[in-house]
């Protein structure tokens, strides 16, 4: 939607050439901040499928209004040629509020459709798990499908029909999109919220200031954990095992002889590796903001760079739009993914050992090297175009005798890095954050872009500022041909090149974060078997391990469905399948239905060992009570 917005603002509301490209990266901008408030929604309150439901209606009705806004004659701007129009205050004004409410619709969408769609995987199963991973790169690999269609049929159907259809297309598509959203509604898979992440990173934050003076034991068992089993903390997460870094928040997790169990005076190590999880996210997230404002540049001055080239397509007369080059940079991805994904990766596995050939610091790195060149060849075009309006006096001409083409470069470089950077930092986000954690954690990868957006545009307002300094034309004018947009292109691949150097340094000192094999009192081996697959119809296995404390939505001991075993593990050590969606254990109502689910795994499983083992334990647990057996009989 936002590839040819700078060409609206400029020749339909008559906007600046500074104006209409700062405008649309503060848009751009608040696209990629407003999922925040969506990570922040689906991981506390509805989830991510709810999330993703309400915000798109959101979406979908913020694309009405703009659609609207272009298409009834008293509210779409007054054009007496083409690209020759102006704009009421009212016009510009709902057609900046129709752009805010498409831009908070996307807030609840990006956090969270990716993430849900890694939820889809088991992290527990070998086969799926390498699954999840290839999941990134084909979902950017889809997305970009979308964009190929929008830089090429979409952009000249705004230039050469009219923008009433070029916005009425994406309303009706998102439309399809929402329904299509909902058909599936009975395959996923839905992890319910764990509560507040920024509460519980508060508590640790709070808690390890409360006790600053307190020494932190050199035996990291002696720290907290939560009592419950299988590797599982309280909020639905998988455990975390202790790391050695940050130490000043394992206060947070230290055991006072007079302390009381407060949430805000003493956390689990699985609560404080949340915060340190987050922690090390930041600077790697840092680095990320230079990468997304050479990256804004696409849909920004390179579109202004191509209005000042010849756009025809050899001596057939017909003219590409500037704003379609953009799909060279999806040509490239459609590339790309395939290639990184069957070649790349096999190539590197045999070389780095790893499964997926190169890490995830490792694909980011590459992409932000390969960014400095996308500005090298930008800035060399500028130069020649230059070069060639100063020679010929092309000073009014709007199009000089070059062609646009010579742009592909620059955009075909640009969709190589995002195929290493951007899906890098997708399954980064994704992998390192606390299960709990991921909408919030993917919401913080996307505000990586909004800073680059706006980056881009204080940058542009520095440098109009400083070069027009003493009444000169500047870097960036309203004619091209009298600025140096060259000198900003060299400005962006200096600050990749030093950014790329600082992502190295600090690449080289972060720690992966690693979720326990199991739980720290848990007697459970790390060779556990596990279930075999299934459908994606069918929910994950419930967490077993059922600890009343942690549990108060548990029936009272009384209840009919309750054990009177006084051992609170209900599952042998030895045969729990470990879930990464345990949460959804919190579903079932009552302690009996999940003996229900075990006795359904007792009839199902083909080891005759392992069903005479469980057999036995759940016989135990449930020793006493009739009704409940007459239950399990009947299933």
């Amino acid at each position: 939607m936002s590839s040819n917005l700078v060409r609206y603002f400029k020749y339909h509301l008559n906007e600046h050439s500074a104006t209409a490209s700062r405008n649309l990266s503060t848009w751009t901008g608040t696209c990629y901040l407003t999922p925040l408030i969506g990570a922040f929604v689906a991981d506390t309150y509805i989830g991510r499928y709810w999330t993703i439901a309400t915000f798109s209606i959101i979406y979908a009705f913020g694309m009405g209004m703009l659609t609207l806004s272009a298409s009834v004659p008293r509210l779409k701007p007054t054009c007496y040629e083409k690209d020759v129009c102006t704009a009421t205050k009212a016009q510009i004004a709902l057609c900046f509020t129709s752009l805010y409410l498409v831009a908070l619709g996307t807030g609840g969408i990006k956090p969270c459709v990716s993430s849900y769609g890694a939820d889809q995987f088991d992290d527990h199963d070998e086969v799926e798990e390498k699954q999840k991973s290839s999941f990134f790169n084909w979902f950017y690999f889809v997305i970009n499908i979308g964009a190929l269609v929008a830089h090429s049929v979409l952009v000249w159907i705004q230039d050469n029909v009219g923008w009433g259809w070029g916005f009425s297309i994406p309303t009706i598509a998102m439309g399809i999109a929402v329904i299509s959203f909902f058909s599936g509604t009975k395959l996923y898979r839905n992890q319910l919220p764990g509560g507040s992440p920024l509460t519980r990173l508060c508590q640790v934050a709070v808690a390890s200031f409360r006790k600053r003076k307190i020494e932190v034991p050199l035996d990291s068992s002696l720290l907290y954990e939560s009592s419950e089993e299988a590797g599982f903390s309280n909020s639905g997460s998988r455990k975390i095992d202790h790391t050695l870094d940050l130490v000043f928040f394992d206060k947070a997790a230290v055991v006072t002889p007079n302390g009381s169990i407060n949430p805000w005076n003493l956390c689990s190590v699985t609560q404080v590796e949340e915060l340190k999880a987050v922690i090390r996210l930041l600077p790697i997230w840092a680095t990320g903001i230079i990468f997304s404002t050479v990256y804004a540049q696409m849909s920004n001055l390179f579109v202004l760079q191509g209005s000042t080239l010849d756009p025809r397509v050899g001596i057939s007369g017909f003219e590409i739009p500037p704003a379609s080059l953009g799909v060279f940079d999806t040509i490239s991805v459609v590339f790309w993914v395939p290639v990184y994904d069957r070649v790349i990766v096999q190539v590197a596995r045999q070389v780095t050992g790893q499964q997926n050939g190169l890490t995830q610091l490792q694909r980011i790195g590459t992409g932000l090297f390969i960014s400095i060149f996308r500005m090298v060849c930008a800035g060399v075009l500028e130069v020649v175009r230059l070069q060639i309006v100063s020679r010929n006096d092309y000073y009014e001409l709007d199009r000089i005798p070059m062609s646009i083409f010579w742009q592909v470069p620059q955009y075909f470089l640009i969709g190589c890095a995002e195929v290493f950077t951007f899906i890098g930092q997708l399954e980064f986000f994704y992998d390192q954050a606390p299960d709990s954690m991921r909408s919030l954690c993917a919401a913080l990868q996307l505000t990586i872009t909004a800073l680059g957006s706006y980056v881009s545009a204080l940058l542009v307002t520095i440098v109009t500022i400083i070069s027009t300094w003493g009444g000169g034309a500047g870097w960036i004018t309203d004619n091209l041909n009298y600025g140096h947009l060259d000198y900003f292109f060299w400005l962006l691949a200096g600050l990749s090149l030093v950014n790329l150097g600082a992502f190295v340094v600090l690449a080289r000192r972060h720690t992966y974060r690693k979720p326990a094999a199991a739980g720290r009192n848990s007697n459970a081996s790390h060779h556990r078997q596990h279930p075999p697959r299934r459908p994606l119809s069918l929910l994950p296995w419930p967490q077993l391990t059922i600890h009343r404390q942690h549990h108060p939505q548990l029936p009272p001991a009384h209840s009919h469905c309750t054990s009177p075993s006084k051992n609170p593990k209900l599952s042998p050590p030895h045969h729990t399948p470990p879930r990464s969606h345990t949460s959804l254990s919190r579903n079932h109502k009552t302690l009996g239905f999940q003996l229900l689910r075990r006795w359904h795994h007792i009839r199902t499983t083909k080891n005759q060992s392992q069903k005479s083992h469980i057999t036995n334990v759940v016989e135990t647990n449930i020793k006493g009570t009739d009704n409940f057996q007459k239950r399990c009989h009947h299933q």
